[in-house]
Parts: structure tokens; sequence; C-alpha cells
């Protein structure tokens, strides 16, 4: 028994993910509308297995518990048993999770990646026809959003105002910093923001890497160094060095044009862009993040893999998400490279207020599914379920808070869509 149950895990030699025809994966139900859109989620993941493989591969679910349902249980929110069924499975599926507001715990979805050091958080952004959104043109919308998970000010590291600990860290930046410039210090919060050259290069690294195996042109580095010159400008500057030294024969980059133009004039710079587009090579370039949410609305065909930090990450993700139709359509993973380590996840709430009244929209969480199956190279089982959902909204079938907005769009209930999307894998 104990030999079968080591069979079945998922395992990772050097730079390969090995995987199992019959793979345990634990799986988080998730508060609010979790218990609805996880079951769909799960069933619908299934049957695409089912149907594309032919009843050779199975997924074995392992459910372990999070957020209100764990605290109800045990008396915790996260149960160490929950983390380490993630870490030795390695892959695992979640749905929505509360975090609080101001007082109380910490987002559970931010210590998951900690503890598991899920460095990528990669989220897709495409448009789905029949689907309404404030764009003209979301079809050229069509980009890879690679997020840093485990730095920037998700560290948690901050002192609220009027504590003896933040009395001690204003003292210390006065007296030995010479740091003169906060207005209001009585009545002052400070965070600290970590940003660190191994941070940055493993996130680059990822980014570029998912570019040339999906043979996309470009990978742009969105930062804000022009204000914060260490931390995001780090992150500029060691994102571009990683590029030109990791990868010098497979891209080219504007920080070498610049390099070029100033030391050998313009026309040697367009000749190494040129030579660079010619030869097929991945044009690495940055933008500053407030120019590159203008960039996005006007000319969103000229990204394509995005790699940026933690916060601005956070912002990009939903704004982009948006420009397509929503969060409620919007996939998401956390992932650990190196590891192997993965969990795919819905990226909206627990939207309390429709829970259990069968109409919460499971695309998201069932999305994050189909990327998980990539993930785990079972890419047929996954592209089923993605053909599924575009001839369902291209013909106006949809829940609710899609429906509405849709020409001659017809509302499903969660089971009713669920059971539609299986019809037409």
């Amino acid at each position: 028994m104990v030999h079968l149950i080591f069979m079945q895990r998922i395992t990772k030699k050097e730079e390969t993910l090995i995987v199992p025809n019959d793979p345990i994966i634990p799986y988080i139900e998730g508060d609010g509308i979790g218990k609805e859109i996880t079951a769909c989620v799960l069933n619908i993941i299934d049957k695409a297995v089912e149907k594309a493989f032919e009843g050779n591969r199975k997924i074995h679910w392992k459910e372990v518990l999070a957020g209100e349902k764990a605290f109800n249980k045990t008396g915790y929110r996260l149960p160490q048993e929950t983390i380490e069924a993630f870490r030795t499975h390695l892959v695992g599926i979640k749905g929505p999770l509360t975090t609080p507001v101001g007082e109380g715990i910490r987002s559970l979805n931010v210590a998951l990646r900690q503890e598991l050091d899920l460095y990528v958080c990669q989220r897709p952004v495409r448009w789905f026809e029949g689907v309404a959104t404030p764009l003209l043109h979301p079809e050229r919308v069509h980009v890879t959003i690679f997020r840093e998970n485990t730095e920037d000010i998700y560290s948690g590291i901050e002192w609220d105002a009027g504590t003896p600990e933040l009395r001690k860290v204003l003292k210390f930046l006065k007296e030995e910093m010479n740091v003169v410039n906060i207005r209001f210090p009585e009545t002052t919060a400070i965070g600290v923001k970590p940003v660190s050259i191994e941070g940055t290069e493993r996130l680059v690294r990822a980014a570029i890497r998912y570019a040339l195996d999906h043979n996309l042109p470009s990978v742009t580095l969105v930062h804000k160094g022009n204000i914060m010159k260490y931390t995001e400008g780090g992150f500029k500057k060691w994102g571009y060095a990683l590029a030109e030294r990791e990868f010098p024969e497979k891209v080219f980059t504007a920080n070498k044009f610049k390099k070029i133009e100033n030391e050998q004039g313009v026309d040697a710079a367009i000749r190494y862009y040129e030579e660079g587009i010619s030869a097929g090579k991945i044009f690495v370039k940055d933008v500053i993040a407030d120019a590159f949410l203008q960039n996005t609305l006007l000319k969103p065909e000229d990204y394509s893999v995005i790699a940026t930090l933690n916060l601005n990450g956070d912002y990009i993700s939903d704004q982009m998400a948006a420009m397509v139709g929503g969060i409620g359509i919007a996939p998401g993973a956390n992932i650990n490279y190196l590891t192997g380590h993965a969990i795919f996840e819905a990226t909206h709430g627990t939207a309390p207020d429709i829970a259990g009244k069968n109409l919460a929209n499971p695309s998201s969480m069932l999305l994050s599914g189909a990327m998980m199956l990539e993930y785990l190279g079972w890419d047929e089982a996954g592209r089923l379920i993605t053909k599924s959902m575009e001839y369902l909204f291209s013909n106006g079938f949809a829940t609710f808070d899609l429906s509405k907005f849709m020409k001659n769009g017809t509302v499903l209930s969660t089971s009713e869509f669920s059971e539609k999307i299986i019809e037409n894998l």
C-alpha cells in the first residue's frame, strides 16, 4: 500500500515533472462560493481527463483544509497538514479563501505562497468571444503576467503608528540613517519593501523561458524604478543583466539597444534591433508601471509576457482581467519552477452574498484547472475545457455575472453552466 501511494505522487527529476497516470492532487474547497464551484470544477476536470485519455488516466483528489472549514474543524485556518500535503504532492488546486481587510489574520493565500516559496504568480489574460468588455478590440489582449510572489510589501514587515516598535524604527531611521523626510512621524505607520537580486532573477528567468517555450515575441519588465530606484530600479537592472547573461543567443534587449545607441550611434542600434527581429529572438524591454497601465488600454498588442514585482502585479492582473470581461474568468497559478510545486486557484473572492444560491461563476477556477492540466503535460484535457468554454461564451451561455452583459445572453446557474461545459467537451 505504501508503494502504491508513492507511485501516485507527482515528483520532479532535474527539470522534468514526473506525472503518473493516476496522481494524487490535493485541493482546498474554499470559503463562501468555494463549496459550489470547487465541486463543479473537479467534476469537469475528471470528465475532460476521462475523455481526452479514454479512461487511461485519472486524478485522485485529496481534500485538505484551509479557511473557515479548517477553523471549524481544527481551530486553525491553515493547518500544517495542509501545507505538508501540497509540499508532498507538488501540485494542487484551491477555491477562494477569505482575506480580512485591516485587523485580523493575514492572507492565507500569501501564507501558502511563502511557505512553499511559490515565487511566480502566473496569470494568463485573453478574451473569449461573446464576453462583454469595455474595449473596442479585446481580441488584441493576449498576455501572460509573471508576478513576483514572495517579496515586496507582501513580506508583511510593517509597524503600526504609535506603537513602541514603530518608535524604535523611527529612532533608528532618524539617528542612524539620517532620515529627515518623514512628514508626520507621530502618526506614521511604516512598512519595509524587500526586493532581492535572487528573487528578481528567478522570476525573470521563468518569464523568459515561458516566452521561449511558447514562441512569444517579448518579455516586458514593468516597474516604478524612476521613484523607487534601489528596489524597483534594481528589479529592472537585475532583470536586464540576467537576460543578457543567461540568454545571449536567444534575446536582445532595450537596455543593450540604448547602450549601443549611446556608444555607436542610432544606426548601429537600429541594426542591432533589426538583427534580433530577423533572428526570431525575444525582445526584453521595460516600461514604467503607470505608463504600462495606459499602454495596455491603447496598444495591448505590444505585450506578450510581463515580468513585474508583487504589488504592481496585483494591480496589473486585475486591471487586465477587467479588460477582457472581469476577474470571474481570470485564471491563476502560483508556481516554484525549481521544486515543481504549484497551486492553481480561483483568483476572485469568496462572494458570501451569493454563496449557496447556485449563482456563482466557476470559470476562473475552471480555467485554472485547465492551466493545471497543461502544467502536468495533459494538454489534451485542458484544451477540451477551454474549447468548451469558448463554444458556450460565443453562443451567449454564461452565469448571471457575464450573461447580463451579453447580447442575447442566456443565464445559467452554476450547475447548469457546469453541465453544459461537460456536454460540449
